[in-house]
């Protein structure tokens, strides 16, 4: 690329960084990969409640987690061009990581229900529906970074509130597990809602790390 092509692209770039362009496309990208995580909650949620067979439900996640891939993947591409964020770069490249994990864990979680899963998903139908709520109520505060970040909080706390149901049921369902028989059904159902349970922590983080990031601003 030419000198003068080379600085009228980063004319460009700043004129877009002044009037709060950049902000915007980098807070669209974030929304984009917790809609994609949100599709996987869905799709595993389905997978739990019969709507989806198992190996159709395996394969249909191979393609989101590639769309999540893509979506992490452009995030950064433009975090590295951009002049201003609505947040520190590092706080964004670390809630993208939590986000991409909430999604790799559905993933797991789907592939482990195709390889060796129990025959009965149905105590996974509300803590998955607790993690799409979750991740309903983070893009929402992703949403409002740049024109009401005083809410922000707000719906990270509403986050944070799924990811404890998410954990209230694993505990349950863990306890009435250790009141039965100790057969391989119960083993396969413990490694599951362990993964569930890796779900909502990862989740945790990320709106843990969005509330800091947006305290961290507000100083």
């Amino acid at each position: 690329m030419s000198g003068p092509r080379r600085r009228a692209r980063r004319f460009v770039r700043a004129w877009d960084d002044l009037r709060g362009r950049s902000g915007r496309r980098v807070v669209e990208l974030v929304r984009k990969q917790v809609a994609v995580a949100r599709a996987g909650a869905v799709l595993a949620r389905s997978t739990a409640s019969g709507t989806i067979g198992r190996s159709a439900a395996r394969t249909r996640m191979t393609e989101v987690e590639h769309e999540g891939d893509a979506a992490r993947a452009e995030l950064v591409r433009v975090l590295r061009r951009v002049l201003a964020t609505p947040i520190d770069r590092e706080d964004l490249f670390r809630l993208s990581r939590s986000i991409d994990d909430v999604l790799d864990h559905l993933r797991d979680y789907v592939r482990e229900t195709d390889l060796f899963g129990p025959e009965d998903l149905g105590f996974a139908v509300e803590p998955l529906q607790a993690v799409s709520d979750g991740l309903d109520e983070l893009e929402t505060a992703v949403l409002k970074m740049i024109d009401d970040p005083g809410s922000v909080t707000v719906a990270v706390l509403a986050t944070r509130k799924a990811c404890s149901r998410v954990r209230q049921l694993y505990q349950t369902r863990l306890t009435e597990l250790f009141t039965g028989p100790l057969d391989m059904e119960t083993l396969r159902e413990r490694e599951l809602l362990s993964r569930l349970d890796a779900v909502g922590r990862r989740l945790g983080e990320a709106a843990d790390e969005l509330a800091d990031a947006m305290l961290k601003r507000s100083h």
